[in-house]
């Protein structure tokens, strides 16, 4: 027992029975539970409660024994001086000044099933892809709550998109940029994409990005890979980048990507290079995207974008494949930049100008392809059902938020196995 599950429980009703006593054998009747209080001082507030004849309202505490009370020295708190009830699982100790007030106490040990007890305690301890694997049944869990994890996942994206908003004076086609240079990284680049999109000034960025070479030559210089040129196109680039750090006067940043770990299609040559064709190709992207009625408007953006023509038979500089091949972006990748770039973005924008746009972003994550990775694959063993985007970014979100951190008292989840008897 910890107090959080005696509170959980108390906030839920969940007892054997609610014939409740005091410790002197009196009949209570809890006309009101009272409103779980997260922050300091009593844990429900704004209860009501019968004993006899006489209705009591005030507050209640809840504790695992009675000397807790003593313990956390609440006697010298005046925020606990409106206390109507003692609320806990095992009364081992009387309270000085309680006779005196009043203030009964309620022991709850034989009004809590033991075998929710032993629930909670394997749910806790288990070390599972979830806590509640082994009691966990598909057919009776009631999967609702996938339109509000997206949409409180977009919210919180959006706080932090605001952040950078603020930094570049409200500049939304920057945003976008930014976010989508960070998609491109992938999860070993993405905060380095993002920190050379940001160190470019984005007026500069307007100027050149008609000329792919001279983006790649950006990209690629800031990536501190020109300095020893090894072959006729990283000359090009070289020169290319010593004539827009001129030019434009650019402070001389260096911002090294990350190879290990990845597989050749996604070394960051590659994603930046690609990342440079679809900004040469589309001067009015963000309009695009802000005035997009279904994923496939978004994703005819990426479908002609491929990395430039030196890439066809190289990983990286100086090095000839041995397999020429066109390095164009898959579906997959196409619906991780939407997913993770374009659909954030998109929200924080129409959300910004107090525009109603939940409905079509549900929309949007319906018509897009699950995710696969660890969690979704996690999920599927468990005979859940993934069928789009909105399922997979939902689950994900659910297994960040209150699986991985055994949050099983705030899980509609474990709420549904708890319950149950």
């Amino acid at each position: 027992m910890t107090e959080k599950l005696l509170q959980y429980l108390w906030n839920f009703k969940i007892f054997n029975n609610l014939n409740f006593k005091d410790t002197e054998g009196n009949p209570i009747e809890i006309l009101d539970f009272g409103r779980w209080n997260k922050d300091s001082g009593p844990d429900f507030l704004m209860a009501k409660i019968k004993i006899g004849n006489l209705i009591h309202a005030g507050n209640i505490e809840l504790h695992i024994r009675s000397s807790d009370w003593i313990f956390h020295q609440h006697s010298l708190d005046s925020a606990f001086d409106n206390i109507i009830l003692h609320v806990v699982f095992q009364d081992d100790a009387e309270i000085p000044g309680f006779k005196e007030k009043q203030i009964p106490t309620l022991e709850l040990r034989h009004h809590i099933d033991e075998n929710l007890l032993r629930k909670y305690d394997q749910l806790i301890h288990d070390n599972s892809f979830i806590a509640c694997e082994n009691l966990f049944e598909p057919s009776k869990i009631p999967f609702q709550f996938h339109e509000e994890n997206i949409l409180k996942k977009l919210y919180e994206k959006s706080v932090s998109i605001e952040e950078d908003l603020e930094k570049s004076k409200n500049n939304f086609e920057a945003i976008l940029f930014h976010q989508i240079a960070y998609a491109f990284g992938l999860k070993v680049n993405a905060h380095i994409f993002k920190q050379i999109a940001e160190s470019i000034d984005f007026t500069t960025f307007n100027k050149i990005r008609q000329n792919k070479t001279q983006l790649e030559a950006l990209f690629f210089g800031i990536s501190d890979w020109l300095e020893n040129p090894s072959d006729k196109q990283t000359k090009i680039w070289k020169r290319e980048f010593d004539f827009l750090q001129s030019k434009f006067n650019l402070a001389n940043i260096k911002i090294q990507p990350k190879f290990l770990r990845l597989r050749p299609p996604n070394f960051p040559t590659l994603r930046l290079s690609q990342l440079a064709d679809l900004y040469s190709k589309h001067q009015n992207i963000f309009s695009k995207v802000i005035s997009a009625k279904n994923s496939e408007e978004i994703i005819t953006l990426f479908k002609d974008i491929t990395a430039s023509e030196y890439w066809d038979e190289h990983f990286n500089f100086g090095k000839i494949s041995k397999v020429k091949q066109e390095k164009i972006l898959s579906k997959d990748f196409i619906e991780l930049i939407t997913l993770n770039a374009i659909l954030p973005v998109k929200f924080t924008y129409h959300k910004y100008h107090h525009e109603e746009i939940s409905e079509e972003m549900i929309c949007f994550y319906q018509s897009l392809s699950p995710e696969k990775n660890t969690i979704t694959e996690g999920w599927k063993k468990l005979k859940v059902k993934i069928e789009n985007a909105l399922e997979s970014q939902s689950l994900i979100y659910h297994f960040k938020h209150f699986c991985e951190t055994k949050n099983c008292l705030n899980c509609g989840i474990g709420f549904k196995i708890l319950k149950e008897r």
